[in-house]
């Protein structure tokens, strides 16, 4: 289903934004004249081949990286370097292995020194809850398994209360099992929370599965081809046939853009 335009102001956008990496003489030109709004609660997922500049345009999210042009927006004005406002979740957990848990959650909520100890470790255990570990909350990182690890970096990233929560592909190295169940947990996480929410990753499915919008990227330099409304309800099953015909479609439309650019 094409997405149609939302009246709705934006949350969270990008404006115009262009990127080139310079190694010497060789130029990587990452991303071109990209636009994306995302409202408040939403769930955007984007997707493309590898190399199209899908983490690139995170890290600019992010602010971990600035742009050549454009601009990125929070409630309207300029996000500028990275801060609380906007946390990632990477692919890679990430975790301090001389914490426990609830140390690894609380170790976020340094960003808000207006906390006491007591209060941070308070909060930290509302979100270690809400991802469902509330008793590994002492277990340290070498006693959890990879999903239990990725839970614990998703507590991390929502303690600090984040206006805009970036995920850089955090189920790829995960078994199928481990994250069909994450999958659950995140449109439950999700629902609870409220949070805005833009993932990144190549896995269609996992895209239809998790997002309200799928957001399709061309390979190198990255642009919007397109993008999916997906009006299922939730929550959403990753086998379901009303799924899987969502993601035949996104997938029939994204090689055809490979193969445009290939012509090209």
């Amino acid at each position: 289903m094409l997405l149609q335009v939302d009246p709705a102001p934006a949350k969270f956008s990008v404006e115009r934004v262009s990127k080139t990496f310079r190694r010497g003489r060789v130029e990587t030109h990452a991303l071109d004249d990209m636009s994306l709004s995302v409202r408040q609660g939403e769930f955007v997922c984007l997707v493309g081949p590898s190399g199209c500049g899908k983490s690139t345009l995170l890290d600019i999210m992010a602010g971990l990286c600035r742009p050549d042009s454009g601009h990125v927006l929070c409630d309207g004005h300029e996000a500028g370097e990275a801060g609380p406002d906007r946390l990632v979740m990477f692919q890679e957990a990430a975790l301090f292995p001389w914490l426990d848990v609830t140390g690894n959650v609380m170790f976020g909520l340094k960003l808000r020194p207006d906390l006491t100890r007591a209060q941070r470790r308070e909060i930290a255990g509302h979100y270690i809850g809400l991802v469902g570990l509330e008793r590994f909350a002492r277990a340290h990182v070498h006693e959890l398994s990879g999903g239990m690890k990725q839970r614990v970096a998703l507590a991390r990233a929502l303690a600090p209360d984040p206006d805009v929560l970036l995920m850089d592909e955090p189920l790829s190295a995960l078994d199928a099992m481990t994250r069909e169940q994450l999958y659950v947990d995140f449109q439950r996480i999700h629902a609870e929370s409220g949070k805005t929410i833009i993932l990144v990753t190549h896995n269609v499915r996992e895209a239809v599965c998790l997002g309200d919008r799928v957001v399709l990227m061309s390979p190198r330099p990255g642009r919007i081809r397109e993008e999916f409304a997906i009006p299922l309800a939730r929550p959403r099953d990753v086998n379901s046939p009303e799924l899987a015909r969502y993601a035949t479609d996104i997938t029939v439309a994204l090689k055809d853009y490979m193969g445009e650019d290939v012509a090209e």
